[in-house]
């Protein structure tokens, strides 16, 4: 009996120290209730207000958020004053009526909003249109119109004069007056196809299916020309994957799909071809035949017989913009881009009448605005500075300006906060939305305004319209309203900021912090990762600053940070990740570290790690690399080992060819390392990254007798979606409150709070 009693006091003694801390089912509702289907627009409201222009450029409409309910207004570009668009109650009574159920008035879902006239407007709702009198409130259904459906296997040319169409692999023309048909290519084939281009997503069925049927061709402006793609796959190679989701089938179905990997050679080829439509003649060019990766695009000139043809080298260390003249049968390089690395995101604009490229380079270590003089063939920097331009948001041809969105231009704002410019052809820059904040731009058709959502993560979200000419803010569209979670105790993520692992570079992060946070006690802290080199985690403005609360109200701290190696800063600062991207965590480590050292409340013996695609490598990364550091991990969707990822994007941040580093960043082979605790999760059909990393991931912790979880959601791609992304967050956050909060989870709890 004394023995039996020692039993179960041991028992319970273990049981408890598993289990060290309590999580109740309040906890669960709070984390459930911060997530976005129950958040966005139902206690926080408008934390980015889209606007939609009016086909007559007069004026905007958008809607306005609260816990009333939704209201269209509108803004009159004559006095700029903001208005409601219409009296909801009078047209939701008229709907009511039209359709026989009731609609409530405050939760209307309209869209295509359009003035037939001054009194008469137009909207579509439930896949039809109605005309609704502002005056006399009388709704009715708009006359529906056939429209044919238009034939996606051919092609008219501007003229109207020819119809271009593929039959048996080749390229044919016909004529529209005569129908006298005329074969422009003869060489065609199954596997290699005139006149088509490859799906990213072509799917075929079985051993031998088909790839989808696919027609595409590019007529000259003037119709005596048409450019056209070969896609030879005859020596391409697949990947696989079986669809076991069918519930009526017993047996998977076998998918394929054409995609290379890094070093590939058997791929999908490409090879664009020309013809003079008079002659009936193909022409030769100098054009390269490519990959399905670094394609060559094509864009007419305005004149006869040029063209502007755009590609890429294998390896993303070249690239081109060459001019092609058909009737002489002669090119000149126009642009000719070269890296050590790699050239990423690479942005261009052609305004011929103008004599100008306008383009976007980092050729100085610093992404700025170029303009090529396309008579003399000469470049000029139109701006210039040791800061980022991340994109060209309007082009005002006609008086020749630029405006772009640029960050980390002035040592006082946050590098990832940016801020609207215009830049004339000479090169006169102007800042023309003063605020230090982070500001989302969108312009009307003319150019003549543009609305800007301007917020941090720490404040919130201001809508204002504004003239493009100076910036100056014209009307006042909604501000964030978060004063609901607010009075239940939520505060914005904290930003912080370090010195990188180089010793000398500012790298910034933020956390999220429970609503109920006591700073007495200690949480565990958890990285929400993703290190990939083309994108940043950095939260810039506040319609991003809950995307971590429902986890960390499970008790635990959530941290983002891009360290060096990520976007949106130098040419150098990316690179650090370049053939190397199995450091890029290093930074995280140092970011952890630091924290812990500054926060009392920082647990730093319990951290976790999570992330998705190319997080989800990094996740497996952390377990395998940082052994000791990182206790539990998820990883989803990973691309745990580049060789075995679509070709572009480890060949663009790990080089080509594939060499040492590959094998060395590679999970599989690390993974006699592990020591946490792993969850490995991948949707069955992610024709993305496919899921066969994963699989040899766990093959080779099976052979090193690692113990880790694995889930697969058969049905899914690469994004999760419906019943499967609630199961899979629900996986998540257990297997942090278990392994990681040492807490008795909790499965049955309700993702739905706002029906």
């Amino acid at each position: 009996m004394i023995y039996l009693r020692y039993l179960i006091f041991s028992f319970s003694l273990i049981y408890f120290s598993s289990y060290s801390q309590n999580i109740t089912i309040e906890d669960y509702n709070r984390a459930v209730s911060y997530t976005s289907s129950n958040r966005y627009n139902k206690t926080v409201f408008n934390l980015n207000t889209p606007v939609n222009w009016f086909e007559n450029n007069k004026g905007l409409w958008f809607i306005d958020y609260s816990k009333e309910g939704k209201t269209y207004q509108i803004i009159n570009f004559k006095d700029y004053k903001v208005t409601t668009l219409f009296n909801h109650k009078k047209l939701a009574e008229a709907l009511s009526k039209l359709l026989k159920k009731d609609v409530a008035f405050n939760n209307l879902s309209l869209s295509n909003i359009e003035f037939e006239s001054e009194n008469r407007l137009s909207f579509k709702t439930l896949g039809n249109t109605y005309i609704f009198n502002l005056i006399s409130y009388e709704l009715q259904l708009k006359d529906k119109v056939t429209q044919e459906a238009k034939n996606q296997f051919e092609s008219q040319s501007p003229n109207g004069k020819w119809i271009a169409y593929s039959k048996n692999y080749n390229l044919f023309i016909k004529s529209t007056e005569t129908n006298e048909e005329h074969q422009l290519s003869f060489d065609g084939k199954k596997h290699y196809e005139y006149a088509s281009y490859y799906g990213w997503f072509d799917k075929m069925e079985g051993e031998n299916g088909e790839r989808p049927k696919h027609f595409s061709v590019n007529w000259s402006k003037d119709s005596k020309y048409v450019t056209a793609n070969i896609i030879d796959s005859q020596n391409a190679e697949k990947m696989y994957l079986l669809d076991w989701s069918k519930d009526s089938l017993y047996k998977p179905k076998l998918l394929s799909y054409f995609r290379g990997s890094p070093g590939d050679t058997t791929m999908v080829r490409v090879k664009p071809v020309f013809y003079n439509i008079e002659t009936k003649q193909e022409i030769k060019t100098k054009l390269p035949i490519t990959t399905h990766i670094n394609t060559v695009s094509i864009r007419w000139s305005k004149k006869s017989g040029l063209c502007y043809a755009n590609y890429k080298t294998r390896g993303f260390k070249n690239e081109f913009i060459k001019e092609i003249n058909l009737t002489t049968n002669t090119e000149r390089t126009l642009v000719h881009e070269t890296s050590s690395t790699s050239i990423d995101n690479f942005e261009y604009s052609i305004l011929e009448d103008k004599g100008k490229i306008i383009f976007l380079s980092e050729r100085s270590g610093w992404r700025q605005l170029y303009s090529l003089d396309l008579k003399t063939n000469k470049t000029k920097p139109l701006t210039n500075g040791n800061y980022h331009i991340n994109s060209i948001s309007y082009l005002d041809k006609d008086n020749g300006v630029i405006y772009f969105l640029a960050s980390g231009k002035f040592p006082d704002v946050n590098p990832y906060h940016q801020q609207l410019y215009k830049v004339t052809f000479k090169g006169k820059v102007t800042l023309l939305t003063p605020e230090k904040e982070h500001h989302q731009v969108a312009f009307s058709k003319d150019g003549k305004y543009f609305i800007d959502n301007y917020s941090t993560v720490k404040i919130p979200t201001k809508t204002v319209l504004r003239d493009s000419k100076n910036g100056k803010i014209l009307s006042k569209l909604t501000q964030a309203d978060v004063s609901q979670v607010v009075s239940k105790g939520w505060k914005a993520p904290e930003v912080f900021q370090l010195t990188a692992k180089d010793d000398k570079t500012t790298i910034y992060g933020a956390i999220w912090k429970p609503s109920n946070f006591d700073a007495s006690k200690s949480y565990p802290i958890i990285d929400a990762t993703y290190t990939g080199p083309h994108t940043q985690r950095f939260p810039k403005s506040f319609d991003v600053a809950f995307y971590n609360q429902s986890l960390s109200e499970l008790g635990f701290i959530v941290m983002q940070v891009d360290g060096l190696g990520t976007s949106g800063r130098s040419k150098a600062f990316r690179e650090h990740s370049y053939k190397n991207m199995g450091a890029n965590l290093e930074d995280h480590v140092l970011a952890i570290k630091y924290l812990g050292k500054k926060f009392s409340w920082i647990d730093t013996d319990k951290v976790g790690i999570f992330g998705h695609s190319a997080g989800g490598y990094d996740t497996g990364r952390a377990m395998v690399a940082f052994p000791d550091f990182y206790k539990v991990g998820v990883a989803s969707s990973g691309d745990h080992d580049f060789r075995m990822e679509k070709v572009w994007w480890p060949e663009m941040y790990m080089g080509w060819p594939v060499d040492k580093s590959y094998q060395e960043a590679s999970n599989i082979t690390n993974a006699k390392n592990l020591k946490g605790k792993l969850l490995l999760v991948h949707g069955g059909l992610d024709d993305n990254v496919n899921p066969s990393a994963t699989f040899k991931f766990a093959e080779a912790l099976v052979k090193a007798d690692k113990e880790f979880d694995l889930l697969i959601l058969p049905s899914q791609r690469h994004g999760y979606t419906g019943k499967h992304r609630n199961y899979f967050i629900k996986k998540r956050w257990n297997y942090f409150v278990e392994h990681l909060l040492g807490a008795k989870p909790i499965w049955n709890f309700n993702f739905n709070t706002y029906e």
